[in-house]
């Protein structure tokens, strides 16, 4: 793309995840999220439970991209470590904070806060609450990072907390054709073209199979409606041409 863009990128936490006891879905739910906010994500990776690799990881992306969004490691159990993690990138102390401790006092009413839920309210220094309607425990944005549950109904409820603080760019617009019937190797020529002839506008393919055939996805991507509505009339052309009625697929069709 020509045109800059505000960049953002996920770091999923947690060794469920790289088990593979946990499927993710907290990376579709952000991106789908923060798209029409005007923030693309651009990267997304991997960590396990671990302060070292958890620090390394955000230390390179939050230097990277406009906004960092983790997810996980931030419960009352042992290994949720993300909170100390968080502190130690950005080199401050942490400790149970009044305003995070009182929320919690609020939610627990059958008694004292025992010392696993007071976990949850040792927040870095510095670092401003984002409000969690689910289970009361807040996340936190600290710099440009935003820190937040694993746990996806958790997550989705956090980022309405998150929303206040973007600051977005330019909104990314697609167009996505189905091809039945085609395959990808029949289109990497004329695909090639299009590419080199709309320099602002990005595109993809994306083969799909089912019971009743197969067929490709063909999208086009960019910041520049115009030029955007111009490249998708190609893109539906060029279809045709090899003998394949352009479908256009809405976004809930995805």
């Amino acid at each position: 793309m020509t045109t800059s863009l505000v960049r953002g990128a996920v770091l999923l936490i947690g060794d469920e995840v790289l088990s593979g006891r946990t499927q993710d879905v907290n990376l579709q739910a952000i991106a789908k999220f923060l798209a029409p906010l005007g923030v693309q994500l651009a990267e997304a990776r991997v960590v396990s439970d671990e302060v070292p690799e958890i620090v390394a990881a955000l230390n390179a992306l939050r230097t990277r991209y406009d906004y960092v969004f983790t997810t996980g490691g931030i419960g009352p159990t042992h290994d949720d470590k993300t909170a100390d993690a968080v502190a130690q990138a950005f080199g401050v102390v942490i400790d149970v904070r009044a305003d995070a401790r009182a929320i919690l006092e609020k939610h627990y009413t059958s008694g004292p806060l025992n010392e696993a839920r007071l976990r949850m309210a040792r927040i870095p220094d510095g670092a401003v609450l984002i409000d969690n309607p689910v289970s009361r425990a807040p996340g936190f944005m600290l710099g440009n990072v935003f820190v937040m549950a694993g746990v996806p109904s958790i997550m989705r409820g956090m980022l309405l907390g998150v929303a206040p603080h973007i600051k977005g760019g330019k909104i990314v617009e697609q167009r996505i054709w189905r091809g039945r019937g085609l395959r990808e190797g029949d289109l990497a020529e004329g695909l090639q073209a299009l590419d080199e002839k709309y320099a602002a506008v990005s595109f993809g393919s994306y083969p799909w199979f089912s019971a009743q055939g197969h067929g490709v996805h063909l999208v086009a991507r960019s910041v520049e409606p115009e030029t955007l509505e111009a490249a998708s009339a190609e893109l539906a052309a060029f279809m045709r041409a090899l003998g394949a009625e352009p479908e256009l697929v809405r976004e809930d069709e995805r």
